[in-house]
């Protein structure tokens, strides 16, 4: 059985653990019939994804939280960038929050215009379908 023999950096790590999420939300979006495009480079525009079913095209950007419940207070990062969901992964648990983009400075995950879904396909999309978003 193969087994990786080489030390990673811890830096070099997080971002293999942020990408994986990533792509989880990647394959479950292609599965659900969305075109899915990822920038090369999404410095500046803070976009990991771009979703679109035809006309409409929807920008996605995806954090990792290290968050004690779902109370925890998250940041808005991507002023001024035209994102308009984020999705919020708890890496030390199995559940996380998608949210339409929002103009406050911070807010708790759990705010009610949030929506928290079990990290499984089924449950993510269901949740990600109950969003109320404008597409761009």
């Amino acid at each position: 059985m193969p087994r990786r023999m080489t030390a990673i950096k811890n830096g070099t790590h997080q971002v293999f653990k942020n990408i994986s999420f990533e792509s989880m939300v990647i394959s479950w979006l292609m599965q659900d019939g969305w075109q899915v495009f990822t920038p090369i480079i999404d410095n500046g525009h803070q976009t990991d994804i771009l979703i679109s079913d035809g006309p409409n095209f929807h920008r996605i950007q995806v954090k990792t939280v290290e968050a004690s419940g779902e109370q925890h207070i998250v940041e808005n990062c991507w002023q001024d960038s035209h994102i308009n969901v984020v999705v919020y992964f708890a890496r030390n648990s199995n559940w996380g929050f998608i949210a339409p983009a929002f103009d406050d400075n911070t807010r708790p995950l759990n705010h009610c215009g949030h929506i928290k879904f079990e990290q499984t396909k089924k449950d993510f999309l269901k949740s990600f379908h109950n969003l109320n978003i404008e597409p761009i």
